[in-house]
């Protein structure tokens, strides 16, 4: 299962009811229906392939795969990012601008220390990827929110999808971003997974020398080979290969050798419309059966990525609900674990539709409706602390207004 989402301190993990235990909890429970972790499917895998693929760099001559290789990545591979790039707007990107990272959170990781020491400032959303959240923390960074008046000494966005929400940042709060001139790490982990319409310019083609770009293979092939990369502005490249290596020598060669001959013999362009109409119609039919079981609950529908994130009415002990939930067997993200500044109300959460089958999804919510009616039983009503009409959700204002694409073909 992918981390436990819950306090940012340790200490909730180590309790035998901390959210993290009862996340492993449902992840051991027969017959549960995880709309929880946000996983990509396995049916989604290209198995055959990538197992022939192992087989061949495995019989190559010398086997490099299984030899040590340089800090910044097999060459080839960093070449095909780069040019993958190139094609996304990049200008004059080569193979010697990209670092081949354990996956995208050793390249969050190396960028934060590059730009930030402890106690200096890192700019949030209001909701965010929980581990970066986490390493944030880890390196003692005071969040502060993207829309504060006083400049940050770095910022952290998700502008082409963000997580939780799968919104796209808007180009008024991309623009207001840029001019500030303050370096940026963007994430781009779902950036291949905007399920309508191209995806905006990544921000480092409009400033690639302030703005460090996070891409990764997790979503798209597989997340279990762990290869990332990190895209770092020319002033910045040797600090952090230097990190690099200084953390692990180099990232798996024989991970980094499989992936790069995938991509050597397969259409990677064309394997990204069928996961975007795939993941697309999953989000479509989990929040129709949403609407149907819990009609009270407030959210839009994601413009990509894996998951929706849900608002409610009623300030519910989260624990006590998930746990209520595993024991329904269902699961979900709770709220808190992707909240930079955790607060009293209103109870938030994000149902996934990646892993689960679609076919499911009519029972889970179900379960989760009695979950929740279990759970909120006696829990005061919250109001409408999250402003929104009916059936909507209070939406920061650096997102792009949702659109309603129509149902994928």
């Amino acid at each position: 299962m992918a981390r436990p989402f819950g306090a940012r301190s340790g200490s909730d993990r180590e309790t035998p009811h901390g959210i993290e235990a009862l996340t492993r909890r449902a992840a051991a429970t027969p017959g549960l229906i995880p709309l929880g972790g946000g996983l990509p499917s396995a049916v989604q895998f290209p198995r055959a392939e990538l197992a022939a693929s192992f087989l061949r760099v495995l019989t190559k001559q010398g086997t490099p795969a299984l030899q040590y290789g340089w800090p910044e990545g097999l060459e080839s591979l960093r070449r095909w990012v780069a040019e993958w790039l190139v094609a996304r707007g990049f200008h004059g990107l080569t193979a010697a601008d990209v670092i081949i990272t354990n996956g995208a959170q050793q390249a969050l990781a190396l960028a934060t220390q590059v730009l930030a020491r402890p106690g200096q400032s890192v700019a949030v959303d209001p909701q965010s990827y929980p581990s970066a959240l986490d390493l944030f923390v880890s390196r003692d960074l005071q969040r502060v929110p993207l829309t504060s008046p006083k400049n940050a000494h770095v910022y952290y966005v998700m502008p082409a999808v963000a997580n939780p929400g799968g919104g796209t940042m808007n180009d008024a709060a991309r623009a207001a971003l840029l001019a500030r001139r303050r370096p940026v790490i963007e994430d781009d982990a779902y950036g291949d997974l905007l399920f309508a319409g191209s995806a905006p310019a990544p921000l480092a083609v409009s400033d690639p020398e302030r703005v460090f770009f996070v891409g990764t293979f997790s979503k798209t092939l597989c997340p279990g080979l762990r290869v990332g990369w990190l895209v770092v502005p020319s002033r910045w490249r040797r600090r952090a290969l230097h990190l690099k290596q200084a953390a692990d020598l180099q990232s798996n060669s024989l991970a980094q050798a499989v992936v790069d001959d995938y991509l050597a013999r397969h259409d990677f362009e064309r394997r990204l419309p069928v996961l975007r109409r795939f993941y697309r119609r999953r989000a479509e039919r989990l929040a129709s059966a949403v609407r149907r079981a819990i009609p009270s609950w407030r959210f839009e529908l994601p413009a990509g990525g894996f998951g929706v994130w849900i608002e409610t009415d009623a300030a519910v002990d989260e624990r006590r609900f998930l746990q209520t939930a595993v024991e329904e067997r269902v699961s979900f993200d709770p709220g808190t674990g992707f909240e930079a500044w955790p607060t009293r109300g209103p109870t938030t959460l994000r149902l996934c539709f990646s892993l689960a089958r679609p076919a499911e999804f009519e029972e889970a919510t179900r379960r989760l409706a009695r979950a929740w009616r279990r759970a909120a039983r006696g829990a005061p009503r919250a109001g409408r602390a999250r402003e929104g009409r009916e059936g909507t959700l209070r939406r920061s204002r650096w997102m792009a207004a949702p659109t309603s694409p129509a149902p994928a073909p």
